[in-house]
């Protein structure tokens, strides 16, 4: 049988055997027992300078053929997110870009795809309140004129310039009040960006989302769902259990995604505990992660579909060591193994990305993700991700036995 050669952080070379396709079969349609999003990365031209601090260079053939191939799972899209290195390498001129061309994208495919807005078209490090606003808007209406669905997404100009929750309450009225349709809005916490420390007004989830509540309940006609990516499952369910009728909780939580996801439907899942009469048993999804294993999750959610709790279990919950890895502390660099799984599998001409950001991650990181996604099944042509891997070790002065540099 192929091996895998496996690399530890003390330089120990071991070997694992390589598992086969595990043979999931694409859903004739979209998903039905869950709402998901992958939230997609972007591919660099390979021989564009992308290194720190330069414009994105997108090769927009492979970063639109990877949305072709999520659709063709039955998941949506989520784009222009933060796993697409907004604030980490995709400037404003290359956001605008890519929201339009994937929401043509999404028209094409008969898919869903809703996109990021933000305030960071913006240069200057510090604006007033006012200026927020007017930041939020023009995105916000830019998006609406693409046709694709808003998230509004945490604000590093508002956390900075915010003296009270009542400066979080007054921006999100104000551009909430002038969407034309109902939107996403994204609570991101500070493992993801540092920068958004005390979003919402307090540094204490319970206080902050207090204030995300009153939001909500004051905009309810302008709001679908609510992401959160706090990396704490107990703090969703909370959130979740007291969201108005209509508006949906879209886990962001790449630590605990399978109990969050299975709720009530998977009781054999770890989870938080939940309230039996809240009339909100599960989360759906708008994941990092599914975008490095769309058909594993696509398998998954179509077991629930099925009415078949125990394979979605046995399909999704080895993944979620994986994503772990993925997302490892520092967590902002996850987006590295987003690429690296998306190169594996053959998305990807290369294992670039913009920004240079493909360094941030060491050569036993990203071998425990070639060990656990192989663990998992994420493989969607197992034999191309070893020859991959087994040739990125080896010219990283790695002894691969039968491989040359």
């Amino acid at each position: 049988m192929p091996t895998l050669t496996l690399l530890a952080g003390d330089g120990a070379l071991s070997a694992a055997e390589l598992n086969e396709p595990p043979g999931y079969l694409k859903p004739g349609g979209p998903l039905q027992s869950r709402v998901a999003y992958a939230a997609a990365h972007v591919v660099p031209k390979t021989w564009a300078d992308n290194t720190p601090g330069r414009p994105a260079e997108v090769d927009w053939d492979a970063t639109l053929d990877f949305r072709r191939a999520v659709y063709s799972w039955g998941l949506g899209v989520a784009d222009a997110m933060d796993t697409a290195q907004r604030n980490m390498g995709l400037d404003a001129a290359a956001t605008r870009d890519l929201i339009a061309r994937s929401a043509e994208v999404a028209r094409e495919e008969g898919g869903s795809v809703v996109v990021g807005v933000n305030t960071d078209h913006v240069e200057a490090e510090r604006i007033s309140i006012d200026e927020v606003i007017s930041a939020y808007k023009e995105q916000l209406h830019f998006t609406e004129e693409q046709g694709a669905g808003p998230v509004l997404m945490a604000s590093r100009h508002l956390a900075r310039v915010a003296e009270s929750a009542d400066d979080y309450r007054r921006v999100y009225r104000e551009v909430l009040q002038s969407a034309t349709v109902p939107v996403v809005l994204h609570w991101l916490g500070a493992a993801f960006d540092p920068a958004l420390e005390g979003y919402f007004g307090s540094p204490d989830w319970r206080e902050a989302s207090a204030v995300l509540l009153e939001i909500i309940e004051e905009n309810v006609d302008k709001v679908a769902g609510v992401k959160m990516s706090l990396l704490d499952a107990a703090s969703e369910v909370s959130v979740r259990e007291r969201l108005p009728e209509g508006v949906r909780m879209f886990t962001g939580d790449d630590f605990n995604y399978v109990g969050l996801i299975g709720g009530q439907d998977v009781p054999e899942a770890t989870q938080p505990e939940r309230s039996v009469e809240s009339p909100r048993q599960h989360s759906d999804a708008l994941l990092g992660a599914f975008a490095a294993i769309t058909p594993v999750a696509s398998a998954a959610i179509q077991a629930l579909d099925a009415g078949d709790p125990a394979r979605y279990l046995e399909i999704l919950g080895p993944t979620e060591e994986l994503s772990r890895q993925v997302f490892a502390a520092p967590t902002y660099y996850y987006k590295t193994g987003v690429a690296f799984l998306s190169w594996l599998n053959g998305h990807q001409p290369a294992f670039q990305m913009v920004g240079g950001l493909h360094s941030a991650r060491s050569l036993p990181h990203l071998s425990r993700i070639v060990e656990l996604a192989n663990a998992s099944f994420a493989f969607e042509r197992p034999e191309l991700a070893a020859i991959r891997w087994h040739g990125m070790l080896r010219h990283n002065g790695i002894d691969v036995p039968g491989v040359i540099a």
